[in-house]
């Protein structure tokens, strides 16, 4: 059974609504504030393992649209890249991308250390830790090839197993944490929130009833595709220097350019409310999509060092989490929510870390500075700092 990519769409967004809908009606969900996506994805998932088991031909996915997806909910961050939010969100940023750093050292000696308790190669603990946990499953696959030389036989497989195993980890854990924050410390959004909430939407047009609504959007929607199309050039020439990098960098930095150029001049005059639902209606269903597509039979005939792994390097997020994390971060609002996109981010994708603080925001009020730090640490500089952790172990440990 093959679905096109119509089909794979259509069932992706259908998915999405049902994870809403589950939420809403089951009180444990909305509770943990489980992000939609995740409930209706991995429920696919499920279906598609239990269709394994009796059927000769698998259920076969058009996933063509989820890199683009990826790459348009990046760009709508990159248009959020304010240099005035920059002034005001800058010692934060500084101090996530600390703990981010310090989390992926941390996670190498661990993987390392249960590598070693198993007898195998310290650089597999390498593999299964920062690579593919801070780094996700895209930087284990571009870094896979560079383990196989190392003597990490099937270097690929075990990238993808681990990449996935933390993203679905992240997307659980990631939320409860912060309402556990939340609701402990009896935070909700203060003054300095709606201050910086302000500051992020000084530039968006006042609404007009004579302004078309349709137009707006398509605007916005034009610039946001612009900036893709031009990033991508910008990715690719990455790319050719040897620089391994994730797809979307280009058409982030080129959002940020659009947006500091409007903010300068005012010529364009962005629509900040639309672009931020173009990117939270890409990332959902990029994440529905993902996560039905997932194979758990790789999950679940994983080796017991990588599920011992696995679960150890959770339990380390968590206990960052709750306690120096929440505490570096400001112990308020904005840095319970942030906790929540440090576990995603950390465990799995920036995707994750956004789809799981959305989800705590729909309920608890705005975060602006987490909506600020959070993905621009995690989408653009952990990459680099996690690059030069990975290159650092690697020959440390060959």
């Amino acid at each position: 059974m093959k679905l096109g990519l119509i089909e794979t769409t259509a069932l992706a967004s259908l998915l999405l609504l049902l994870g809403y809908r589950a939420r809403a009606a089951i009180p444990l969900l909305h509770r943990l504030n489980i992000p939609a996506p995740v409930i209706g994805g991995l429920a696919m998932s499920i279906v598609v393992l239990a269709h394994r088991s009796f059927a000769t031909t698998p259920i076969q996915f058009d996933t063509t649209l989820q890199r683009p997806l990826m790459i348009a909910f990046f760009t709508s961050i990159g248009f959020a890249a304010s240099y005035r939010l920059l002034r005001v969100g800058g010692p934060q940023m500084l101090l996530f991308l600390l703990a981010c750093s310090v989390l992926a050292i941390l996670q190498n000696i661990l993987g390392a250390g249960v590598a070693t308790l198993f007898g195998l190669p310290p650089l597999f603990g390498t593999l299964t830790g920062a690579v593919t946990l801070a780094g996700g499953p895209a930087t284990g696959m571009a870094f896979a090839p560079l383990f196989e030389q190392a003597g990490v036989a099937g270097a690929g497989s075990i990238a993808l197993a681990s990449g996935m195993g933390g993203i679905v980890l992240g997307s659980i854990l990631g939320a409860p944490l912060a309402t556990m924050l939340i609701e402990r410390y009896k935070l909700r959004p203060g003054a300095a929130t709606a201050d910086t909430h302000a500051l992020a939407t000084t530039s968006e047009p006042d609404a007009s009833p004579a302004q078309d609504a349709t137009y707006t959007v398509l605007k916005n929607l034009t610039l946001v595709l612009l900036a893709m199309w031009v990033g991508s050039g910008i990715s690719q020439l990455i790319e050719n220097a040897g620089v391994t990098m994730p797809p979307y960098i280009g058409s982030l930095i080129i959002g940020a350019a659009i947006r500091n150029l409007d903010d300068a001049t005012g010529w364009l005059h962005l629509s900040h409310k639309t672009i931020d639902t173009i990117g939270g209606v890409t990332l959902s269903l990029f994440l529905s999509m993902a996560l039905m597509t997932l194979n758990l039979l790789e999950l679940a005939s994983l080796a017991a060092p990588l599920l011992i792994n696995l679960l150890l390097q959770a339990a380390l997020v968590a206990a960052l989490c709750l306690g120096p994390v929440f505490i570096l971060m400001g112990k308020d609002y904005d840095a319970a929510v942030m906790c929540g996109g440090f576990a995603g981010v950390m465990l799995g994708t920036t995707a994750n870390g956004m789809a799981v603080m959305r989800s705590v925001v729909e309920r608890y009020g705005i975060a602006p500075s987490a909506f600020l730090v959070v993905p621009i640490v995690g989408g653009f500089f952990l990459d680099f700092t996690n690059a030069l952790i990975i290159t650092v172990s690697v020959n440390l440990l060959s």
